[in-house]
């Protein structure tokens, strides 16, 4: 990405860039700017109140003190990240956009940046941490802590450095003829980047879904003509019901966003990019408050907890109770529990799943 031109505008203001990519910056609020802004405003508000529910939930509930929990609690952390930097847009765009520097500018969009890979990554890894335990680990869940904590890190990381990389060289200050109409200040080499690897990312999770939901729907017709048990039946069916909304919810909120990123970045009609451009975003940020829905609103034992919560009841410790009602445990911890027995396996050496309520995470039974 040389400078073909020789010149940068590294110090020229927003409208500038606005004006060279034919994106328009309104100097009054019109209906549409109050009506995109105040919707935003509410799914922000919703989106920072539940998953901090979420994460005061695990912190407060040591039933919630495993592996799995702490995975499913960095999600909802990146989740009420992305709250804060839509709420953070909402007070800078509009009118108010064209008094921001392109340092502001480059802020506010590292922010959602930032926030939305870390929100997509944590979802890829509750995937695949689904998968696992369904299909190698029959009881509990074989990821440790320390493992975990790992992958929660370069979760991070990784989003930081999306959310960085724009500012710190791929954009189009010295490449005018290059710079995005939906980002003005973005190369839309780097929106093509961004949004194939999250298509990427989508596509992973699609196959890890499918294969699940194939597995368990398989697994369901051989309980069902071996077994007349109702409770082994209602679990496959349950998974089976989650595992839809989880994929079905993530289609319906990002696909929509990706593909005008693609449009844009692929320099596609103006109209076809601005006009869905700030409800799609909007549909993209609504994901946000459906995982906790998905994922955490649906286990009982999390459920009490936010009643507690809500009810102002933080002494509370649960010190006779035990723990959740599905279990969870590290590799560590079920060393020398020898009255556990271990997964039977097929012929061909595949482990298969016990008609267990144990067997399957408890966000994904209830």
């Amino acid at each position: 990405m040389g400078n073909i031109t020789g010149t940068c505008h590294d110090n020229e203001t927003i409208d500038f860039f606005y004006n060279n990519s034919g994106k328009a910056i309104n100097t009054q609020w019109k209906k549409r700017d109050v009506l995109i802004v105040t919707l935003g405003l509410i799914v922000c508000f919703i989106v920072i109140f539940s998953n901090f529910l979420v994460v005061a939930a695990i912190f407060k509930n040591r039933r919630f003190h495993f592996p799995i929990y702490y995975l499913l609690g960095n999600m909802a952390l990146a989740d009420l990240f992305a709250g804060f930097a839509y709420l953070h847009m909402m007070f800078h765009t509009g009118p108010w956009t064209i008094k921001l520097s392109p340092n502001q500018w480059f802020t506010r969009q590292g922010l959602i940046n930032t926030s939305l890979t870390a929100s997509v990554l944590n979802l890829l890894f509750v995937a695949v941490e689904r998968h696992q335990t369904i299909f190698n680990v029959q009881l509990h869940s074989s990821m440790s802590t320390r493992r975990v904590f790992i992958v929660m890190v370069l979760i991070w990381l990784v989003a930081i450095i999306m959310g960085l990389v724009p500012q710190m060289g791929w954009n189009c200050t010295c490449h005018l003829s290059e710079c995005s109409t939906m980002a003005p200040l973005y190369h839309r080499s780097f929106l093509i980047f961004w949004a194939v690897l999250n298509l990427m990312t989508f596509s992973i999770m699609v196959a890890v879904y499918t294969r699940i939901f194939l597995y368990v729907r398989h697994k369901g017709r051989q309980m069902s003509q071996h077994t007349s048990t109702t409770r082994q039946r209602e679990t496959m069916m349950n998974l089976m019901k989650t595992v839809s909304m989880i994929l079905g919810c993530f289609v319906v909120c990002w696909t929509p966003a990706l593909v005008v990123l693609l449009l844009d970045g692929l320099n596609c009609d103006r109209s076809l990019v601005l006009g869905p451009e700030k409800y799609c975003l909007v549909l993209a940020e609504c994901n946000s408050f459906v995982n906790p829905i998905i994922y955490c609103f649906r286990d009982q034992d999390m459920r009490r907890t936010f009643k507690e919560i809500l009810c102002c009841n933080w002494s509370q410790r649960h010190k006779n109770r035990g723990f959740s009602e599905v279990k969870f445990h590290t590799v560590e911890q079920e060393n020398g529990k020898s009255r556990i027995p271990k997964a039977k396996e097929r012929s061909n050496g595949a482990p298969l799943i016990r008609a267990s309520s144990e067997d399957i995470p408890a966000s994904l039974i209830n």
